[in-house]
């Protein structure tokens, strides 16, 4: 029996990035800023929380706090470790200490 591709998007989850940016050196991040978020978009991504206005309630995590949104999991992947981000990954690496995860929404 086949599954027709609107009944599997269906059950496909979506796919969130999280990350949590610790800015050493402000044009670096500046830079990066505008080379990743036009990919956010260009990979099917949206931005539904960003900035340093978090109300840290346990542990120690200091920092930007970014959430995006994928249509999938590999949707997010793809993006990630596309060659267009992977270019504005090394230029945040030079003055962004980041964690990074992507996870699978239910």
């Amino acid at each position: 029996m086949a599954i027709t591709l609107f009944f599997w998007e269906t059950l496909m989850s979506k796919g969130y990035l999280v990350a949590n940016l610790r800015v050493q050196d402000e044009n670096c991040f500046k830079e990066f800023s505008e080379a990743a978020v036009p990919l956010i978009e260009k990979f099917g991504g949206k931005i539904l929380a960003r900035g340093p206005g978090a109300d840290r309630h346990e542990g120690s995590l200091t920092g930007l706090v970014t959430l995006l949104e994928f249509e999938s999991k590999a949707a997010a992947e793809k993006f990630y470790f596309s060659d267009e981000y992977q270019a504005a990954k090394a230029i945040r690496d030079n003055g962004v200490d980041t964690d990074l995860m992507i996870i699978e929404g239910l």
